[in-house]
Order: structure tokens, then sequence, then C-alpha cells
């Protein structure tokens, strides 16, 4: 593993962001493996002959409208989803409170915003946006960055991706509006910037446990394993984009996956299916009050504290 190279934030009022990432190293773009409807039925999804290549891909996002089959297969099995398609609970908290001490837990996070920032000028622009040194970073690195307001109120924290041609800021539900309107306020008329909101076009996963590595290491994504956080990389599931980091909204380990709508059903039950217990927003809470760390950092900044 390299050596991380500390990435010094800025200083915004009496809030502080301290940054640690690895040396810039290209992306190795390995194959890893997911279920697909094509596999053979007579194997379970655990079986690796039910597991079909991910191949290469490069490291651009373009996915298509997003659709509720993920959701409707869930609530099938007996999630419970609120109105707003948070998925509540699967009906198993205190299992999943326990997989994530003490095995695997699979997350869905589509719910929290994420954003686009894309352009030649994009990694100074967000260098000057937010508090965290983008300038310091390179592709296929990332970082945990704050947004402020003029007089150094704190927005919101971002975990931050960065891309081959683009930025990819996730952030809370309720301030993902309020973030793009913002940011595209503060572009000039010669600022080579395009900010998108990408939340409805795109599905976000985690993994937590001290068994997320395993797991990763099944679906053939070991390269990612021991990788600072924030190191993302980039896949394809039947053609369709998969980006994979290290870390999560809810803790600096575990991974997190960004991937099309499309391939959200199979890239569930195949994570389901490698051991992974899943984790519905009840239980989460429970974790950000029992966890503190990030997530509760997270919580206290919304509130001002």
């Amino acid at each position: 593993m390299a050596t991380a190279t500390p990435c010094v934030a800025h200083l915004v009022g009496r809030f502080t962001a301290c940054l640690e990432n690895s040396r810039a190293a290209p992306l190795l773009y390995r194959n890893a493996a997911f279920s697909t409807k094509k596999s053979n039925k007579k194997n379970k999804l655990s079986s690796r002959k039910s597991l079909s290549t991910i191949a290469a891909l490069p490291s651009e996002l373009s996915p298509p409208p997003i659709d509720h089959d993920f959701l409707d297969t869930v609530t099938a099995e007996g999630a419970k989803v609120s109105e707003e398609g948070i998925i509540e609970t699967f009906d198993n908290d205190d299992e999943a409170l326990n997989a994530f001490d003490n095995g695997v837990v699979a997350m869905d996070l589509s719910h929290f915003g994420r954003i686009r920032v894309s352009g030649d000028d994009r990694i100074q622009f967000l260098h000057n946006q937010t508090t965290a040194n983008f300038e310091c970073l390179s592709e296929g690195q990332g970082c945990d960055t704050v947004f402020v307001t003029p007089t150094a109120r704190t927005i919101d924290i971002a975990y931050a991706w960065i891309m081959k041609k683009a930025v990819i800021l996730m952030v809370s539900p309720e301030t993902c509006g309020n973030i793009t309107e913002m940011l595209n306020k503060y572009i000039f008329f010669a600022d080579k910037v395009e900010i998108q909101d990408i939340t409805k076009q795109t599905c976000l996963f985690a993994l937590a446990g001290p068994k997320s590595t395993q797991v990763m290491a099944n679906l053939n994504l070991s390269d990612l394993v021991g990788q600072p956080y924030g190191t993302n990389r980039h896949y394809s599931v039947n053609g369709m984009p998969l980006s994979v980091g290290v870390g999560n909204i809810l803790s600096e380990e575990g991974f997190s996956l960004l991937i099309s709508p499309a391939t959200a059903r199979s890239v569930w039950k195949t994570l389901l299916s490698q051991g992974a217990i899943p984790l519905g927003s009840n239980a989460w809470e429970k974790l950000r009050i029992t966890q503190g760390g990030k997530a509760d950092k997270l919580y206290n900044w919304k509130k001002g504290i």
C-alpha cells in the first residue's frame, strides 16, 4: 500500500478540513463480477459461474434516466419504502446492526444527492468554492470537502471523487438542490464549468463492516482494498457504467458503488448473494448516533453545531 500524502484543506471559520490522500496513481481498470439475468438458472447467485465479467470502461458517467425497478423489487421482498423512495427498514434492524459490527451490510443511499461538476475549470472552481484543496488531487483520488456560506457557516459536507472529465459530489438529500443552485450562481461568464444534478439518473449503494473487503475480493475488486479513502475506479456492468470508491457516507471504511438504475437490481442481488445483510435508513440512523465519527459530523454540521 502506498504511503499516504497529507492534503491540507483551507481554514474556514472555526472549521478545519484535513485530508489524507495517496500520491496520484494511474487508474487500474480491472475486471469484476456481477450477476445478470442471463446467469444459468441452475446456479445460485453466490456461485461464481453465475457472475458475468465487468469489462474496462472509460471514467465517464452517462447513465440513463432513473426507473423504479429496484425499489419495486425490494418492496416485493418485504422492505418498507417511504413515499420519498427511501428504504426505511428490511425488518431486520438488529441483524443488520450486528452485521455492521461483525460482518458486512449493504445500504441503498440513492436518496443522497449526487452532483456532477465538469468543464476545464472544474478543479479550480471547486478549490475556490469548498474547503478542500482540490488542486493537490489527481484522477482516481477523492476526499471530503465542506460547503460554506459567504459568512463561513457550514452548509454540508460532501464526499468527492475526482474522475477523468468530472468531479462527482455526494451530498445530503436536503442540501443537494441548494448546493447545485449556489454553484451555478458562482459560475462567471468565462468559467468553463458545468453543474448537473444526477441524483435521479444514478443509484448509490454502500458496503460497510469488517467483511466488506472479502466481498470486494470475491467480486474481483480487490485492487481497491487497502487503498486510501476516496480512491475510485471505474468498471462496466453489461455495458453500463459502475464506479466504486473507498469509503462511504457513513464512514471512511467500506466502499461506495455509483451505478446506473438499469443495473441496480442485479448489483444489489449480487451483494446480498455474497453475504451482505441489507440495512435500511432506520438502522442507519441508529449507527449515526452510536458510531459518531463522519456520520455524526454530518448531522452536526447540518444542524450548525
